[in-house]
């Protein structure tokens, strides 16, 4: 198991871009991802984990049709935004009353997500804001080495280098928020 440090954030690969990471309880260092990114504290950040099950305490409530996007699309390039619960930090959700989950079809940040206390990570793409975000290893590692822990990916899968499709999940129905990776 790898202890998260307090206050250290990693960046990573994920199936789409780069992001940057961090305990999910660990308020410095969610802090420490917005000044890195230069991040609008009014933006709130999203979780990862390696499994859905994973994320589902964060989550007040899961509509039914939202199991069938589950199933069909994670692991993969797909953001739900659900009610968050109340083990779901403010810090992490800019104060709104939902949060963003995606399980990454990634088998480099799947291994991450194994060694980290709770496989689940506050996230973000890996990037200041308002600039592409980064694609590769040596990017990061160029731009974010001395403000982040870099982890070297394993695997030589290419990043699709699109964002995940966003998917809020609230009502009877959804709705796409941002059309990404995937089409639906």
């Amino acid at each position: 198991m790898y202890k998260l440090k307090p206050g250290e954030v990693l960046a990573f690969k994920t199936d789409t871009v780069w992001g940057f990471g961090a305990h999910p309880d660990d308020n410095i260092a969610i802090d420490k991802i917005y000044e890195i990114k230069k991040r609008d504290l009014k933006k709130p950040l999203i979780l990862m984990s390696n499994d859905f099950k994973n994320l589902k305490k964060y989550i007040e409530y899961i509509p039914p049709y939202a199991y069938k996007l589950i199933d069909k699309y994670l692991p993969g390039a797909l953001t739900l935004i659900f009610k968050k619960s109340l083990l779901c930090s403010d810090k992490i959700t800019s104060n709104l009353d939902s949060i963003g989950v995606r399980v990454p079809n990634s088998p480099d940040f799947c291994l991450l997500a194994d060694k980290i206390e709770g496989n689940v990570l506050a996230t973000t793409s890996c990037n200041i804001s308002s600039e592409p975000p980064v694609l590769n290893y040596n990017e990061a590692k160029e731009k974010f080495s001395t403000k982040a822990t870099i982890i070297k990916p394993i695997t030589d899968i290419e990043n699709l280098n699109l964002p995940s499709t966003v998917i809020l999940c609230e009502n009877e129905k959804y709705k796409v928020l941002r059309k990404g990776v995937i089409k639906l």
